[in-house]
C-alpha cells in the first residue's frame, strides 16, 4: 500500500493592515492606562474645583447632570458645596440660615482619569482645579477632607453664630436676666456658642456666661 503524503494547508497570510491595527489598538490602550495612572488611577480622592462666585450650586448640579449624560457615575462620588448653618437674632427673633464657608469652591469626590478630568474641566462656569497644575490636578489630603466634612456635620448638629465675637469688644445683653446690660467680652467658646462677659453689677465687674443669641454687639 502506497504511503499517502500528508499535505498541510498553508497558513493564511496575515494582513499587514490587520497587524498594524492590532498594534495601534494595543498601543492606544497602553497609552490610556499610562495616562490614567498619571492622573491618579482608580482611587477616589477629594478634589477642589473653583467656580464662578455665586454659581457654586449651579456648577454642582450641572456637573451631576453631565455625569449622568456621559454615563460616568463610576468615576464620581459626592459633590459638595460646603455650607454651614448659622443663627442670628433679627428684629428680636432667632433665625437660622445657611452660608458658604468656602465661597467660590466646590468639593468633588472622584477617580481622576483623563476622561473625568475633561468632564469637570469643560463644565460651564468651572474655572479649574485648585492644587497641582492645570494639566495634573492634585487632591487635598485626607486630613483636609476630614476637617471639612467634620465641620459640615458639626454645623448640621449645632448652627454657628452668624456674628463672630472677639475678646475685648463690648456687647449688650438683649434677653435674659441681664437684658440691656453692656459688658466686655472676656472669653469666646465657639464649640458651645457661649461668651463670658464681664458686666458691672452693683459697681463690681462680674463674669457672666451668655449664649451667642442672647447678645449683640454694642456699637
Amino acid at each position: 500500500m502506497a504511503d499517502v503524503e500528508k499535505i498541510e494547508a498553508p497558513e493564511a497570510p496575515v494582513s499587514p493592515d490587520a497587524t498594524s491595527l492590532d498594534e495601534a489598538q494595543l498601543d492606544s490602550k497602553t497609552q490610556e492606562e499610562k495616562k490614567n495612572k498619571y492622573f491618579g488611577g482608580d482611587k477616589f480622592r477629594w478634589y477642589v474645583i473653583q467656580a464662578f462666585s455665586g454659581f457654586e450650586q449651579r456648577v454642582a448640579l450641572t456637573l451631576q447632570e453631565r455625569i449622568k449624560i456621559h454615563h460616568m457615575e463610576d468615576y464620581f462620588g459626592e459633590i459638595l458645596v460646603p455650607k454651614e448653618k448659622v443663627k442670628e437674632i433679627k428684629d428680636g427673633k432667632k433665625r437660622e440660615s445657611e452660608r458658604k464657608f468656602f465661597p467660590g469652591y466646590v468639593l468633588v469626590n472622584m477617580r481622576m482619569t483623563s476622561e473625568s478630568w475633561q468632564l469637570v474641566k469643560h463644565t460651564d462656569r468651572v474655572l479649574g482645579f485648585i492644587g497641582g497644575t492645570s494639566e495634573k490636578p492634585l487632591p487635598i489630603t485626607e486630613a483636609e477632607a476630614n476637617k471639612i466634612l467634620d465641620r459640615l456635620k458639626e454645623t448640621e448638629d449645632s448652627p454657628r453664630p452668624k456674628t463672630m465675637f472677639e475678646v475685648g469688644e463690648h456687647v449688650r445683653a438683649i434677653e435674659g436676666a441681664f437684658k440691656d446690660f453692656v459688658g466686655t467680652v472676656e472669653k469666646v467658646d465657639y464649640e458651645k456658642n457661649r461668651l463670658t462677659v464681664s458686666i458691672a453689677i452693683f459697681g463690681r465687674a462680674t463674669p457672666v456666661e451668655l449664649d451667642f443669641t442672647q447678645v449683640e454687639k454694642d456699637i
